[in-house]
């Protein structure tokens, strides 16, 4: 199903629309959405000035920690509800300025970062105890133009960021058969758009292909690939997209020599078999640089192993790898 959509599903209405973004100003009053700050950068200010001049502040997100920027915003995005126009960090800032206040979120994505999809995020400093609960956000206007705009290179590392959410909640104890069906249908979407040439290829399978994924890791949550990931970005400063690019062949390597039985399916929705799956998703990707070409710190590679020890979700996986693999892995990606 490729055309426009509304799904509903406990709480959160997603509108899947061409030219959703133009419309988004109506979408928001239909769903009450006003008064609403916005939260947005200035190339999302930019492609969409109605949304500006429809809320009641905008707060520009910049570049940054979530949890510090979250933090500036908890006293001035004073609404009940606020609208994240952006990509992953933009959305995760609301969600997290929301945990403290109390405020509905809605999402207009810019990029597969999933995030729209989730309750997963950081929470502001200082409010890292006493919070009521994660926030997902409660509408999420998915425009699959705007979801795909960004360039080739930066649009193969945000699509294997979606096909890693996929993979991830495919072998932790909280896998089920609904995020099983999104994730290896979201995985073939993603695939087989990747497959076609931009200029042939239609932005609504790969648009849907990575809220399907999102759908997927909300509800059975990840394990090894995105503990590597997250943690390398906070601690060795490498940008999130591109170094999901740059892992995920190697941890679907490692995974099914430890859970094939799980991914046996993934491997078969990404058009490839278990002996080159890691060429296969290497190709999906653009074959992307690796994370010393991204910038990568490598003096803080150890406390970034021993932080990915110390995180609960590795044992998310039946035989968590140790601090040594964990290392060799990142090492093949350097």
């Amino acid at each position: 199903m490729n055309g426009d959509f509304i799904w509903r599903d406990a709480g959160r209405t997603v509108v899947f629309r061409r030219n959703g973004v133009a419309q988004a100003t109506q979408l928001l009053r239909e769903h009450e959405f006003e008064p609403f700050d916005l939260l947005t950068t200035p190339r999302g200010l930019a492609a969409a000035p109605e949304l500006g001049a429809a809320a009641a502040g905008v707060h520009i997100v910049p570049a940054g920690s979530v949890p510090e920027l979250a933090a500036t915003l908890i006293e001035t995005a004073a609404s009940t509800s606020l609208v994240a126009f952006g990509g992953g960090r933009t959305i995760d800032v609301a969600k997290a300025v929301a945990s403290a206040t109390g405020a509905r979120v809605a999402a207009i994505p810019t990029t597969m970062s999933g995030a729209e999809m989730t309750r997963i995020h950081r929470l502001p400093v200082g409010s890292e105890s006493g919070v009521a609960s994660m926030v997902r956000p409660a509408l999420v206007v998915a425009d699959p133009a705007a979801m795909t705009s960004q360039p080739e290179a930066e649009l193969r590392a945000s699509a294997m960021n979606a096909l890693a959410h996929g993979a991830d909640s495919l072998y932790t104890p909280f896998a089920n058969p609904v995020s099983e069906m999104t994730a290896l249908r979201g995985a073939e979407l993603i695939s087989t758009s990747l497959d076609q040439r931009r200029e042939e290829r239609s932005p609504a399978p790969l648009a849907l292909g990575s809220l399907l994924c999102g759908y997927a890791i909300d509800s059975a949550m990840f394990g090894l690939h995105h503990v590597i990931c997250q943690t390398l970005v906070r601690v060795c400063g490498t940008p999130h997209a591109e170094t999901n690019a740059a892992i995920l062949p190697r941890a679907l390597a490692l995974l099914l020599a430890r859970v094939p039985d799980r991914l046996v399916d993934f491997v078969a929705a990404i058009a490839t078999d278990p002996e080159d799956v890691e060429a296969r998703v290497l190709e999906l990707g653009g074959n992307p640089p690796g994370l010393g070409a991204l910038g990568g710190d490598r003096d803080r590679l150890g406390s970034a192993l021993d932080s990915m020890i110390a995180r609960p979700e590795l044992a998310f996986m039946p035989d968590p790898p140790d601090r040594a693999e964990l290392e060799q892995l990142i090492e093949s990606a350097w």
